[in-house]
């Protein structure tokens, strides 16, 4: 079936990026379609390109050749253009550190919106319940330099909702933290997510990918390998081995219970340790 023309919200057309003049590209003609609503999980080696794909998208890059659209236009790279852009496409960096920069955590999350022209009453309100939302009122008041690490990424992501945005884009939004601070930034995004806000996320946890992405884009040495269902992705060894990705943990224990015999060869392979767990108690 095809899709429709309004079901996609971003485009890239054959873009090309190098960082330097005569220097490598660092994409070599991306082309991918992404759909609205959809939650993408953007993997590959280091270097391979996610995260200049994003700044493009996000337009902090302009590509030396190609066309991102944006819901069916191509980005208007004019000041107005890009801070339209930005408002609706909003990126939440790999490091914190590169993104925060206010005296406060207060004066941070209102930089962007109140940087558009927004009327002070109307910013406020929607920080408000942005603070609330993300649970940041604790921290509001303090410099946003001497959070921890989960305190910033929180920071980061709220800066980007209050601007109201169609997209999230997420460097990989793990780095760097512990256990308890990973599950609750995933907690967040599943939220936004379910407000139907696309997600495109870059991250090296395959198992993760497998269970929360809609759709896998597999990038190597800057373009799009693969782009398809998690599970088509997952069980394609041959495109695993060239981005340097291992099979999800739960498709080989998968494979070797079909092979054993306590689990039929003809079942969906299952996307999550849970999945797995009903198989074996309903012996299917």
């Amino acid at each position: 079936m095809s899709i429709g023309t309004e079901d996609i919200i971003i485009e890239v057309k054959d873009v090309h990026y190098a960082y330097e003049e005569d220097g490598p590209h660092s994409l070599n003609g991306v082309s991918l379609r992404i759909k609205r609503g959809q939650k993408v999980a953007f993997m590959g080696a280091n270097g391979c390109g996610k995260s200049t794909l994003f700044l493009c998208c996000n337009g902090i890059y302009r590509p030396d050749s190609g066309t991102i659209l944006f819901n069916g236009k191509p980005v208007d790279y004019s000041k107005k253009g890009l801070l339209d852009l930005r408002s609706k496409v909003g990126i939440v960096f790999q490091d914190p550190d590169n993104q925060l920069f206010s005296a406060s955590v207060y004066q941070e999350i209102s930089f962007g919106p109140l940087n558009l022209g927004l009327p002070e009453d109307e910013v406020r309100k929607d920080i408000e319940q942005v603070i609330e939302y993300l649970e940041i009122t604790p921290f509001c008041d303090r410099p946003a330099h001497a959070l921890s690490g989960g305190q910033k990424k929180q920071v980061s992501i709220a800066d980007i909702l209050v601007m109201h945005p169609d997209v999230i884009i997420l460097d990989e939004p793990a780095a760097a933290l512990d256990a308890k601070h990973t599950k609750m930034v995933n907690q967040i995004v599943d939220r936004l997510a379910d407000e139907g806000i696309t997600i495109l996320m870059a991250t090296h946890d395959i198992d993760y990918a497998l269970s929360w992405a809609d759709e896998i884009v597999l990038m190597h040495e800057g373009k799009v390998l693969l782009q398809a269902d998690p599970v088509t992705v997952c069980t394609n060894q041959e495109a695993l081995e060239m981005t340097n990705q291992e099979e999800p943990a739960v498709l080989k224990l998968f494979d070797k219970l079909v092979k054993k015999g306590v689990l039929k060869e003809n079942l969906r392979p299952p996307v999550s340790m849970g999945q797995l767990e009903q198989y074996i108690e309903h012996g299917v």
